[in-house]
């Protein structure tokens, strides 16, 4: 798929945005006053900017309003059913937080089970994608999860917490990367079965079908060379994992250098989750590739 930038900055700040407020609406930090405000903003602006990030990908994006109504069949308007749902609940709750410094026990843990809904409906959108093998497995709704709650630990200032769900998040990565791997030619689709043409020998493309470019080779065929790919690979594993645990563990002594530490953590994973982003997307082979003889 061509891993456009809207959509990599969608799924990495939403994620990020959702998860944090996951962990405010279950108390992890219980804050209030000034302090509630800052994390609010934070967890907002990641998560509304997220979703903003998304519309630059539609054709028609003065038309996203229709998409709320297609609930029962389709998982983008789940999401955005479960994003508006979500943000509506914390908003009530970070308003008791901020203003009258209370925590709304109840109204917390729904507004945190909607974000973390959302991050789910969002995979799902990937996940039932049968003509992309790489996406259509069980994993991809667990690393969108996984990513979410560990980046949302990491913004909330759980420390312990951080580390054991940086380094969950990691294996899961890892273990997505190999699976999906063997996903393509796991589904059995070859270019015999794309044609209809099983069974009578080995198929193969005698020419293009066209000279020029066209809409499916520009959006849904992008090749990745094997090297170049395992450089980015190596790249989000240790911005988005590696690193943050070791200044998460690392001792220091003054206060000063500890918050340093935590914004580097902070940073360092937002960039090795937009890596794994982009080779979400420039990885994931769609079986119309098989047309024009790319897979």
């Amino acid at each position: 798929m061509h891993p456009a930038p809207s959509v990599i900055l969608f799924t990495t700040l939403s994620g990020l945005g959702f998860g944090l407020l996951a962990f405010l609406g279950l108390g992890y930090p219980a804050v209030t006053g000034g302090v509630a405000f800052v994390f609010y903003v934070i967890a907002y602006a990641l998560a509304v900017g997220g979703l903003l990030a998304s519309t630059f990908h539609l054709g028609h994006p003065e038309r996203a309003l229709k998409a709320f109504s297609q609930w029962r069949s389709s998982w983008l308007s789940r999401e955005g059913l479960c994003a508006v749902a979500a943000l509506l609940t914390m908003g009530l709750f970070a308003l008791g937080a901020i203003f009258l410094d209370q925590h709304w026990r109840i109204l917390g843990l729904l507004g945190a089970g909607l974000s973390l809904a959302t991050v789910f409906t969002t995979s799902m959108i990937y996940t039932q994608l049968k003509t992309i093998p790489r996406w259509n497995m069980l994993l991809t709704p667990v690393m969108f999860l996984s990513f979410s709650v560990a980046g949302g630990a990491l913004l909330a200032g759980q420390e312990r917490l951080s580390i054991w769900f940086l380094l969950a998040a990691s294996a899961v990565q890892l273990a997505y990367w190999v699976k999906g791997d063997q996903a393509f030619a796991a589904s059995g689709t070859t270019m015999e079965t794309a044609t209809g043409l099983a069974g009578g020998g080995s198929v193969r493309a005698f020419e293009p079908p066209h000279t020029g470019s066209n809409y499916l080779l520009r959006e849904f065929v992008h090749v990745v060379g094997r090297k170049h790919a395992m450089k980015l690979r190596v790249l989000a594993l240790g911005f988005g994992f590696i690193l943050p645990v070791l200044f998460m563990v690392l001792p220091v002594d003054s206060s000063l250098i500890k918050h340093l530490m935590a914004a580097f953590a902070v940073l360092s994973h937002l960039i090795g989750i937009a890596v794994s982003r982009w080779l979400f997307f420039a990885q994931a082979e769609h079986v119309v590739g098989l047309y024009y003889g790319r897979r």
